[in-house]
This record gives structure tokens, C-alpha cells and sequence, in this order.
């Protein structure tokens, strides 16, 4: 993807993404070097982060690869202490690393261990990296932010209870941080995703197709959509924003197709 961004909002910009070695990391790290930031690309598997970082390189954008697994306190303080000292400096934290196990059919047959790592490694470890980062946000002179990535799991019953549960959580952490952050010129704000065409999706493209008609707009998100609205509440654009929900969703949340379509006349009869 050659980056052809004309808009460079970020010129200076100093940003850590976890979670960024592909789907809505990747596509995040990418238009944030577009638009002239510094991004250190993490992720667990040092691989893919690797990856990333060398392709917005080739692009002429500026980007480090770090293996940063977010449940290790000290793996991401090893992270951030390697951004700021890489770039001079943190302006804005993208809290994107997740985890999640399919439910099984029962809730009484849940598996711990799935329970705890989703937990963990979703909201536990955005807290981690929030804490690590807070010190160098604050001394970016009132412009930094932080902006986690969320999910319409925790508006709405759409499976996957320890993801679910994990994702209200960020919601909620979202809206105290920004009022104890906002003294120190920190903002903090989530994106809440629907369903978004990623690499976890591979090998089910025929189940995307059929949720795509539970859409009003009428197609599953890409994550170029998220990256969008991730840099555009880390910008100058969104100086006066904190502690805000944002629904990317296609206008999922606000409707209900299927039942429309079953309250459509003659329905029932076909």
C-alpha cells in the first residue's frame, strides 16, 4: 500500500500502537506514518510488527518494529521507554491488542485460563501501557492522546462473553482516565468497531458475506475505516474530544434488520 496521504496532521508526531501487526493496527500505523508521524509498530509476534514497519519504511514513512507482549509490565515499559527514547518523545498511545476465544456452547463450560487471558491481555493490558505511558503523554505539552480500540461486543450481545465483558470495561476506563488525564493536556477517547474485514475473519469470507446484510450501509467495515477514526481523535481536529465512545459501525447499533425483515409483510409466508 503506497502511502499517498496529502493531509499530514501529524508532522512530528511521536506514536506507539500495540497490537499493530495487522487488520486495524496495521491499517492505523500506516495512515498515521502517512500523515508524518513516527510510529513504533508493536506486537507480540516481533515478526509481523517487523513486517510492518519495514513496508511503511519502504514507503518513505518513519517506523520501528518492538515485540511487545501487553501482558508483561515489563515488556511494555521496555516499549514505551524504547518510543520515547527512539523519537525523542510520546504523543499519542493506540491501545489496540485483544484477545479472544470463541464461547462455548454452554456459559458453565467456559475455560478459565480463556477467561483470564481475554481479560488480561484486553483490558489488563491497555491499563499497562496506559500507566507506562502517562509520564511522557504528559510531557508533550497538552496535545497528546490516547485512544483504545473498543467494540460494539460491549453495546450489544454479539457472543464472546470474556471479550464482551473486557471491551465494556476499556469503555468505561476510557471516561475516568479522561477526566483524571485531562489536567495533565492528556485526552483519552475509544473507537468502538463492528464487524471489520481482518486477518482473524480468514477462512470465513462466506460468514462476512452474510453479515454484511445486517449492516444498513450495506458491507462490513475495512480496517482502513477504524485507522480513520483512530487518527482523527488523536489530531488537532479532535483538540476539544475527550472521553467519548465512537461507534464505527456501519450503523449497526442504531438498528435492527432482521427484525425488520421479519416484520415485513408477507415474510413469514415465504
Amino acid at each position: 500500500m503506497t502511502m499517498t496521504m496529502t493531509t499530514r496532521r501529524f508532522t512530528g508526531h511521536r506514536v506507539l500502537l500495540t497490537g499493530a501487526g495487522r487488520g486495524i493496527g496495521e491499517a492505523t500505523a500506516r495512515r498515521f506514518a502517512a500523515e508524518g508521524a513516527a510510529v513504533l509498530v508493536t506486537d507480540r509476534e516481533p515478526e509481523r510488527a517487523e513486517r510492518v514497519a519495514a513496508a511503511i519504511t519502504e514507503d518513505g514513512g518513519t517506523a520501528e518494529a518492538y515485540g511487545c507482549d501487553v501482558t508483561d509490565d515489563a515488556a511494555v515499559r521496555a516499549a514505551v521507554a524504547h518510543a520515547a527514547e527512539t523519537f525523542g518523545g510520546l504523543d499519542t498511545l493506540v491501545n489496540n491488542a485483544y484477545s479472544c476465544h470463541p464461547d462455548p456452547s454452554a456459559f458453565e463450560d467456559l475455560d478459565s485460563a480463556a477467561w483470564y487471558q481475554d481479560i488480561d491481555v484486553t483490558l489488563h493490558g491497555a491499563a499497562r501501557c496506559v500507566r507506562a505511558a502517562l509520564p511522557h503523554l504528559a510531557a508533550a505539552g497538552g496535545s497528546a492522546s490516547i485512544v483504545t480500540v473498543g467494540s460494539v461486543n460491549a453495546e450489544r450481545h454479539f457472543g464472546d462473553h470474556a471479550y464482551s465483558a473486557a471491551k465494556a470495561a476499556l469503555a468505561s476506563l476510557t471516561r475516568t482516565l479522561a477526566v483524571s488525564c485531562a489536567p495533565r493536556g492528556v485526552r483519552v477517547n475509544l473507537v468502538e468497531p463492528g464487524t471489520i474485514r481482518t486477518p482473524a475473519w480468514s477462512g470465513r469470507e462466506d460468514a462476512l458475506s452474510r453479515v454484511a446484510a445486517h449492516y444498513p450501509l450495506g458491507r462490513v467495515g475495512e480496517p482502513t475505516d477504524i485507522a480513520a477514526a483512530i487518527t482523527f481523535l488523536a489530531s488537532p481536529d479532535a483538540a476539544w474530544i475527550t472521553g467519548i465512545t465512537l461507534p464505527v459501525d456501519g450503523g449497526l447499533l442504531i438498528s435492527n434488520l432482521g427484525m425488520n425483515e421479519a416484520m415485513r409483510p408477507g415474510a413469514a409466508a415465504e
